[in-house]
């Protein structure tokens, strides 16, 4: 809404074929993974009257023709996924017969993770998005853990995502499929914790990532768990389908928006909370002002 639209990227959106589909690319890199997915989806129907005796085979032809389509590279690239992301953008693009003009949105992974590849998945989202004029679409790694085991096992409707932070701490969000709506409640956000204070949910629950193999017993929750998905990891495939659904939804954002969601706010100090910490020891303010670069 209010959104304007360069002439060119008008004209284009205004065929047939582009009006009844959409077109998302995805980007995870917070892990040790370089992870790209691009899918195509057609419209979803609605309003469309069909006869009694057809509406059952109609429904199976709908359901069949609105299944996305998903082509996807997932690498492990360590710490240089930033030299990966663009060149299997690329391949993906050309598998699918597709330009990075034909998308719609662009999705990444907006943390928590590796600092450096969320900064890298929101900088190449926020690039791409903005010279095609188009949103970005943020889905939360702990989201997409819970998105992924749901992929996995149907039955999966409360999870408990759970990643490894390092630093002695655990990355964790408690979630639930909502049928009706169709999509996620989030009954806990990202948080941050020693793996001891992680809350285990109510009811019986799925726990997702890699929390449990990374701290065993200390991860309370896990003794509690229906099921330990330890695969169900951050990937661009889980993170296409979360993004669809929330980019029909209107949850998008500008690509000057964009931003990782870190939630721990940081791994050094500052200049300034150096100082301070120095002053706190008895040193002194104002030499401290002076070498706190």
């Amino acid at each position: 809404m209010g959104h304007a639209w360069p002439a060119t990227v008008r004209r284009r959106r205004i065929t047939i074929a582009l009006m009844t589909e959409t077109v998302l690319l995805a980007l995870d890199t917070s892990t040790e993974y370089c992870s790209v997915a691009l899918l195509r989806a057609a419209a979803p129907a609605g309003g469309a009257s069909v006869s009694t005796s057809a509406a059952g085979a109609t429904r199976e032809a709908l359901a069949a023709q609105s299944e996305p389509r998903v082509w996807t590279r997932h690498e492990a690239t360590g710490a240089v996924s930033s030299t990966r992301l663009l060149p299997a953008i690329g391949e993906l693009l050309a598998e699918a017969g597709l330009a990075l003009a034909d998308c719609d949105a662009i999705a990444f992974g907006a943390g928590p993770g590796s600092f450096t590849g969320l900064r890298t998945a929101t900088g190449v989202a926020q690039g791409l998005a903005f010279g095609l004029d188009i949103p970005v679409v943020p889905v939360s790694t702990l989201l997409i853990c819970a998105e992924s085991a749901r992929l996995r096992d149907a039955s999966a409707t409360r999870v408990l995502a759970a990643l490894d932070a390092r630093m002695d701490e655990a990355y964790w969000a408690d979630y639930a499929w909502d049928a009706v709506a169709n999509d996620w409640r989030t009954l806990h956000p990202a948080s941050l914790d020693a793996p001891e204070a992680i809350a285990a949910p109510d009811e019986p629950f799925t726990l997702a990532g890699n929390a449990a193999a990374a701290f065993g017993a200390r991860l309370v929750v896990s003794t509690t768990a229906r099921i330990i998905d330890a695969e169900a990891l951050p990937h661009a495939l889980p993170l296409a389908h979360a993004a669809l659904r929330a980019f029909r939804a209107g949850r998008t954002l500008r690509a000057d928006e964009a931003a990782p969601e870190y939630v721990r706010n940081k791994v050094a100090q500052t200049t300034a909370e150096r100082l301070a910490a120095k002053a706190a020891q008895g040193g002194a303010p104002g030499k401290g002002r002076e070498g706190g670069r």
